[in-house]
C-alpha cells in the first residue's frame, strides 16, 4: 500500500509539473482566439523565450533577468503576428507557421553562434533558476501518512512558475467572464461589427489580447528552460505548443476545462515515463519509442472521440475590415 501511495503521489507530482507549461500557453491560445485570431505560433513563442531566458539568465545568472527576457521575446512575437493578422489583415495561419519556422532555425543558429554548444545554452546555475518552493509545515509533516506526502510533493516543493500557472486560470476565469475587458474580448471574437458600432476599437482589443497571449507563452517558455530544466537546448519545446492548442480546443475555448486537457496529457506523459524498461504481461518490454509517442497518441485520440462539438468564436480567423 504504501508502494503504492508512493508511486501515486510521485504521478501527480510530475503531472503537475509536466502541465504547467501547458496551461500557460493553453490560457495564452484562449485569449488570442477569444478576440477572433488564431495563433498558430503559440509554439514559436514558447521556444523563443525559453532561448531567450536560458541566455538571459546564463549571462546576468539571474532567473528573473530569464523571466524578463523570455517575455519580451514572446511579447515581440505576439506584436509581429498581431501587425501582419491585424493591421495588415494577413493570412493567421501563415504567420503561426512562419514565426514557428523562423524561431525553430534561430535559436539554434543563434545558439551556435553565441555559446558554440550546438545550439544549447551552457547549464544555468541555482541562482540562474527558479527552485521548488517550500512551504510552511512541508519538513514537519513529510513523515505523516497520506497527508504528509500530499502537502510535501503535490502542494509544496514547485517553483514560482507552476503556482503561476495555476493561479492564472481563475484569474483568467474572472478576466474573461467577470470583467469589462473579458466582455469586450469574448464579443469582438464573435461580431467585430457590433463591437465596432459601439465605439470601442476592434484593433485595440485584439492587440490587447496578443499581449495577454505573449506574456503567457513567454512565462511559459521560461519555465522551460529555467525551471523544469537547467538551459536551452534545441527544439525543447517538442510540440507542447500545439498540444496546448488541443488542449484549448478540448476545452471549447474556457479556461478550467482547457487546464484539465492539459493536466490529462501531463498525467499521461508521467505514466508514459514510470512504464519505460517494464515489462508488461502477455506483451512484455514496451518499446521506448512507443512509450514516448503514447501520450500524444492518446491525446489525439481523446480530442477525436471525446471532445464533442466545439464550436469556435464566429469570427476566429477572420480579418475584420470596417465598413464604410
Amino acid at each position: 500500500m504504501d508502494e503504492f501511495f508512493i508511486l501515486v503521489v510521485s504521478t501527480l507530482d510530475a503531472t503537475i509539473r509536466v502541465a504547467a507549461p501547458l496551461v500557460l500557453a493553453a490560457l495564452a491560445g484562449l485569449y488570442a482566439e477569444r478576440s477572433g485570431v488564431i495563433d498558430i505560433g503559440l509554439e514559436g513563442k514558447m521556444l523563443a523565450a525559453a532561448f531567450a531566458a536560458a541566455a538571459a539568465a546564463f549571462v546576468m545568472d539571474s532567473a528573473w533577468a530569464g523571466l524578463l527576457a523570455g517575455v519580451s521575446i514572446s511579447v515581440i512575437l505576439a506584436l509581429i503576428h498581431g501587425f501582419a493578422c491585424i493591421t495588415h489583415k494577413g493570412n493567421q495561419v501563415v504567420s503561426g507557421v512562419a514565426i514557428n519556422i523562423l524561431v525553430a532555425g534561430l535559436t539554434v543558429t543563434l545558439g551556435i553562434a553565441w555559446f558554440a554548444q550546438g545550439g544549447q545554452t551552457p547549464s544555468l546555475t541555482n541562482d540562474a533558476r527558479f527552485s521548488p518552493l517550500v512551504w510552511p509545515g512541508a519538513l514537519a509533516v513529510r513523515d505523516v501518512p497520506f497527508i504528509g506526502g500530499l502537502y510535501t510533493e503535490i502542494i509544496s516543493g514547485h517553483n514560482l512558475l507552476a503556482y503561476i500557472a495555476y493561479l492564472a486560470v481563475p484569474l483568467t476565469w474572472w478576466v474573461v467572464y467577470r470583467t469589462r475587458f473579458g466582455l469586450r474580448l469574448r464579443a469582438v471574437g464573435e461580431n467585430p461589427a457590433a463591437v465596432d458600432t459601439a465605439g470601442i476599437s476592434v484593433t485595440a482589443l485584439r492587440y490587447q489580447a496578443m499581449l495577454c497571449c505573449g506574456l503567457l507563452c513567454g512565462i511559459a517558455g521560461t519555465y522551460l528552460s529555467t525551471a523544469q530544466n537547467a538551459g536551452f537546448v534545441k527544439n525543447m519545446t517538442a510540440g507542447q505548443g500545439f498540444i496546448a492548442l488541443a488542449a484549448m480546443i478540448f476545452g471549447k475555448w474556457r479556461p478550467v476545462p482547457a487546464m484539465m486537457a492539459c493536466l490529462l496529457f501531463g498525467f499521461l506523459d508521467a505514466v508514459a515515463n514510470r512504464i519505460q524498461g517494464v515489462s508488461m504481461p502477455l506483451v512484455g518490454e514496451i518499446p521506448v519509442q512507443l512509450i514516448q509517442a503514447l501520450p500524444y497518441i492518446l491525446t489525439v485520440i481523446l480530442l477525436a472521440g471525446f471532445i464533442g462539438k466545439a464550436v469556435a468564436p464566429k469570427a476566429s480567423g477572420i480579418p475584420y475590415v470596417k465598413e464604410r
